[in-house]
């Protein structure tokens, strides 16, 4: 049964965690029916946990850029009785022992001095570091098994691996089809060359797989192409930086890999390693003994 919002793996996780999920999963269910300033506030909350779970209604609103009211509305709309209920989830996170978010981390270091007067190109050099390190953390702890392993199985069974990825997602779509092809695979760069994007699309079959992958500001041809895949029964991947992206909906598995604030340019670090994985880890399971194939189709340096 095909999913609309990523599969949180509560299982096993502490109360207060799966409540934090199961409300972010609420929030992005909504988000699409949601007034144009409770986005807003919705964007927010996903971005900033621990400023809605430690701020007053007054500062989150200063922070979200709206009025108090706003807050309250908002809660109701998620099935709250007020903010101070709402806020208790994102407390309780806290009280788990939850890590910080991207964002936060980058926050830190900008507070810690690490990225003042970053000009000259050593000091590019150390923040672009320092965000990739740290977006490389986040995405070692944000991701689940249970998503890895259903991504990988999604692939395994698919006959060809079709890979979109337009403007600055590019990078990562390409070097994704070409691991997954030196690796002895089938896939398929939609790169829109020739104005054949949707043409491409439409060979696609229930016995494939899409992995589509975009971030922000969400390429439209992207976002255009996606449900085409949905419309005709293709098992769907998608790489995101949020649960609100409008590439999430209908697909069978989602990995949120945030930006950071006040980004120069968006490191594609975690993006990399993340498609690496999946293409490793989907070698890797068709080697296993008693798959009857397998995973190298020749050189084995990617």
């Amino acid at each position: 049964m095909r999913k609309s919002a990523k599969s949180t793996g509560s299982r096993g996780k502490s109360a207060p965690q799966g409540a934090y999920d199961a409300l972010r999963e609420g929030i992005a269910q909504r988000y699409p029916s949601l007034s144009d300033r409770l986005r807003l506030i919705a964007e927010f909350a996903l971005d900033h946990p621990t400023d809605m779970a430690l701020g007053t209604v007054a500062e989150v609103a200063l922070r979200a850029k709206v009025q108090p009211s706003a807050i309250v509305r908002f809660a109701h709309a998620m099935g709250y009785g007020g903010f101070t209920e709402l806020q208790q989830v994102f407390r309780s996170r806290l009280v788990a022992g939850a890590v910080p978010s991207y964002r936060e981390r980058i926050d830190g270091l900008r507070r810690d001095g690490r990225f003042r007067d970053s000009r000259g190109p050593r000091e590019l050099l150390t923040r672009f570091a320092s965000e990739g390190i740290v977006s490389l953390e986040n995405l070692q702890e944000s991701v689940n098994e249970d998503d890895l392993a259903r991504a990988i199985a999604l692939m395994g069974n698919a006959y060809t691996i079709y890979v979109l990825g337009l403007g600055g997602s590019f990078p990562v779509a390409a070097h994704l089809t070409y691991v997954l092809r030196r690796l002895g695979r089938r896939a398929v760069l939609l790169d829109g060359l020739g104005n054949v994007l949707a043409d491409h699309a439409l060979t696609a079959t229930r016995r494939d797989v899409a992995i589509a992958i975009s971030f922000r500001p969400y390429n439209p041809e992207t976002v255009q192409l996606v449900p085409e895949f949905h419309a005709r029964g293709v098992p769907t991947i998608a790489v995101t930086d949020s649960l609100i992206s409008p590439i999430v909906s209908g697909a069978d598995v989602v990995f949120e890999i945030p930006d950071m604030p006040e980004a120069v340019l968006r490191t594609m670090v975690a993006p990399m390693c993340l498609v690496q994985s999946l293409a490793v880890g989907l070698t890797l399971a068709l080697d296993q003994p008693g798959t009857g194939r397998s995973g190298l189709g020749g050189e084995t340096s990617i």
